[in-house]
């Protein structure tokens, strides 16, 4: 996993174990609602992926902060893992709004977005501070309720031919 393309570098246990912790705090305060990626044949953890940026009153969430390990790449766990997110979003909460975003130079998340129906809206400029003290862009795309069945139906499609 090339941690550098994600907002906190959890290549260490430690880091990846507060980051962890992190995230069940903020599912307790109900700020975030973070998910593991499991791989139903080997029973291992094989991701993370979560809500956040929720606003209950405006109808619309983030899904972010997703990683996947390096051999589940190019498979179809990301959009097996996107369409359920999706669909939970737009036919169980009603959401109108999904926002994604990722490091502008994040090419292959970026294509990965795409893919499903993300539409790009632009580039936040020096949108986060990263830990080396750098400053990251991030390319903004969002899922609106109106375009979730034609992305439903790309996301399907694109299971049904890697499977």
């Amino acid at each position: 996993m090339d941690w550098r393309l994600v907002p906190t570098d959890c290549s260490d246990r430690d880091t990846f174990y507060d980051n962890y912790q992190n995230a069940l705090i903020a599912r307790e305060k109900g700020l975030q609602y973070p998910f593991v990626i499991i791989d139903k044949r080997t029973q291992k953890i094989i991701g993370s992926t979560r809500f956040f940026e929720m606003y209950e009153a405006d109808k619309k969430l983030e899904i972010g902060w997703t990683w996947i390990t390096q051999e589940y790449w190019g498979s179809v766990v990301n959009l097996e893992c996107k369409l359920l997110l999706l669909t939970y979003c737009f036919e169980v909460l009603k959401i109108n709004r999904v926002q994604l975003k990722t490091k502008d130079t994040n090419i292959r998340s970026r294509k990965a977005i795409e893919k499903i129906g993300g539409v790009f809206e632009g580039i936040l400029r020096k949108d986060k501070i990263q830990n080396d003290g750098t400053t990251r862009n991030a390319a903004y795309y969002s899922i609106l309720d109106d375009e979730w069945g034609i992305s439903k139906e790309k996301i399907q499609g694109l299971i049904k031919n890697i499977i």
